[in-house]
């Protein structure tokens, strides 16, 4: 089973082609394989369920999770009585074929705590002066990333980037052109210390319209990465 193989799923739901993608799946004694739920955006991991053919079938017609409950022993949509459904976008499995890896847009918290992902007991970290010394130099975006994802799904009460999301996308757009604004007059200004700043503030509210869209921000870098790679002649 190749890399080709797994990716030629993405974005597919037709139901006609479940029975030849059951077959290539190794289901365990009990007929589950172990599916990884991540965000499609910020790439976190969220959680770890299970399916079995049926729950696998249902996510298929349906492009929201499905899983089996081994503590209750029946089906269960993610989100049926919470809310806080998952929009899968890529649907993969491993080489071995006995883990599904799921890429998602969370409508919501993972965790049945009410936080954004179960995986929030961290047992070792890297340094992150070690991360600088290998040249990680945009660390900070990918951490926030993941943070304003984590307000996004848990909207804590308080929080300013709460407050953006309740307030919806023509808010998020409006902090974006008043931030974009504050960074001409910096540049203007000729004063680096406001234009440090002010960029900053122009990033992170960005980055949360981003979000918004559901754009991941490694979509903008591969845009980046073409226009490199192909520059656009000169007229």
């Amino acid at each position: 089973m190749s890399g080709s193989d797994a990716a030629k799923w993405e974005g597919a739901w037709d139901a006609s082609r479940y029975e030849e993608l059951a077959s290539v799946i190794r289901w365990d004694g009990d007929g589950l394989v172990p599916a990884i739920v991540q965000d499609a955006a910020s790439k976190d991991v969220l959680m770890l369920a299970y399916m079995n053919k049926e729950s696998l079938r249902r996510t298929l017609e349906s492009g929201e999770t499905w899983f089996w409950s081994r503590s209750r022993g029946e089906l269960w949509h993610k989100g049926a009585t919470s809310g806080n459904t998952q929009r899968v976008r890529k649907l993969s499995y491993d080489c071995d074929g006995d883990t599904l890896l799921i890429a998602v847009d969370p409508a919501g918290p993972a965790c049945h705590t009410g936080q954004y992902t179960c995986f929030r007991n961290v047992v070792m970290a890297g340094d992150s002066a070690a991360a600088d010394s290998t040249g990680d130099r945009f660390r900070m975006l990918g951490t926030l990333e993941s943070t304003i994802a984590q307000r996004d799904a848990e909207r804590p009460e308080g929080a300013y980037t709460t407050y953006l999301f309740e307030k919806g996308v023509d808010k998020i757009l409006k902090k974006v052109g008043e931030e974009t604004a504050e960074v001409i007059i910096a540049a203007k200004n000729k004063d680096n210390e406001e234009l440090r700043y002010e960029a900053s503030d122009l990033i992170f509210h960005l980055m949360v319209l981003l979000r918004e869209r559901k754009l991941p921000l490694d979509d903008v870098m591969a845009e980046l990465e073409r226009r490199h790679l192909h520059p656009k002649p000169k007229k």
